[in-house]
């Protein structure tokens, strides 16, 4: 059994990264089935359930309210709506469903108390429920816990020093905090990045530093190939190549050798080949339907099609975790606070992200 380090450097991440290519391949699939079923992937659904205005500068977001993106957003979905969207993903195979909001922070109050009911409606429903919905405090993370939510996602995105060349409105220190926070209950972590956005390998080495350094290891890594939008900071960006994002799944599954690795973002831009290539080095998990929350997807029947080629079957919820019992909101013990954190707002600025706030201006 291939030991779990928390001491990883980025120098020894490197020296994994750049290895012959057959080198690093073999070696990601022996650790791979050393704590894992080769043949097992889980499929879950991501769903938008507040779309647009969002009033962060995430250069790689069409969903940054001051980028025109055409993108068509939308108030937060009803309980009912979120339930039947969970009821299709559950009858197309997927066993987690991953709810996303494109807010900075979560605010206590009606809307957050909305969120809590989707998640204690899909836990009923015996499927993993995620969300990401921005910076938490630890009695938000709590009051989730008590839901039922199985993971939280929050993304450190990039190693912390390219992170200030992507986004200038908040703080690489606010994901680690909100990370610890989610930490302080039985919520499972959800944390990885995207390539592609212009870093150097180092940036990719020192991401996964930062990831690999928390003790304990996230147990959920995805991995995200840039899809670069129109009206976007980075909509220039030439796609990532397939060996390197195929490398990038590899050192992960090295570095953090219990982790679900998560293929992401990007797989349109993908053969099958290569995605069975991704899946060879240790990546167990993929996002079905035509959208990862406003970009494109493969299409779920597509995603099945491919499983049975490559002889692989969707994992059943709640194998890696039991599942978490809900607590009715009437006999909740954490309550709405009224919380107002001041989450960091740097004051730097990206050049690359201005000029696309002013462009945006101009065609508004």
């Amino acid at each position: 059994m291939i030991e779990t380090r928390h001491n990883w450097t980025k120098e020894e991440i490197l020296e994994i990264y750049n290895k012959p290519f057959m080198e690093l391949l073999y070696d990601a699939a022996t650790a791979h089935r050393l704590h894992h079923d080769p043949n097992v992937v889980q499929v879950s659904t991501l769903l938008s359930i507040k779309t647009g205005g969002c009033s962060e500068d995430c250069g790689y977001c069409p969903q940054a309210a001051r980028y025109h993106t055409n993108i068509e957003g939308n108030d937060l979905m009803s309980v009912q709506q979120v339930k039947a969207q969970a009821l299709r993903a559950k009858e197309s195979g997927s066993s987690r469903v991953c709810m996303g909001a494109a807010w900075r922070n979560v605010k206590d109050g009606e809307e957050f108390d909305q969120v809590l009911e989707m998640v204690r409606s899909i836990n009923k429903l015996d499927m993993e429920v995620c969300c990401t919905l921005g910076m938490l405090t630890e009695n938000q993370a709590k009051r989730l816990a008590e839901a039922g939510l199985y993971a939280y996602n929050h993304n450190l995105d990039s190693s912390e020093e390219y992170y200030k060349e992507v986004i200038s409105t908040r703080g690489f220190q606010d994901r680690l905090d909100t990370i610890d926070n989610v930490r302080k209950t039985n919520v499972t972590v959800c944390s990885g990045g995207i390539i592609g956005m212009g870093e150097k390998v180092e940036d990719r080495a020192g991401m996964l530093v930062a990831l690999s350094t928390l003790n304990p290891q996230p147990e959920s890594v995805p991995i995200n190939a840039l899809v670069a939008v129109e009206g976007t900071p980075l909509e220039d960006q030439e796609p990532v190549s397939i060996w390197d994002m195929v490398r990038m799944v590899a050192t992960t599954r090295i570095v953090m050798p219990e982790t679900q690795v998560r293929l992401s973002a990007g797989r349109t831009q993908m053969t099958r080949e290569g995605q069975a290539m991704c899946f060879f080095a240790g990546a167990n998990s993929i996002f079905a339907g035509d959208k990862l929350l406003t970009t494109p997807n493969p299409d779920v029947n597509e995603d099945m099609k491919m499983f049975e080629l490559l002889g692989l079957n969707p994992q059943k919820p709640f194998t890696k975790k039991v599942q978490p019992q809900t607590v009715e909101a009437k006999d909740s013990q954490y309550q709405d606070l009224g919380e107002k954190p001041k989450w960091t707002r740097p004051d730097h600025t990206i050049e690359r992200n201005e000029a696309a706030k002013q462009k945006a201006k101009t065609l508004k």
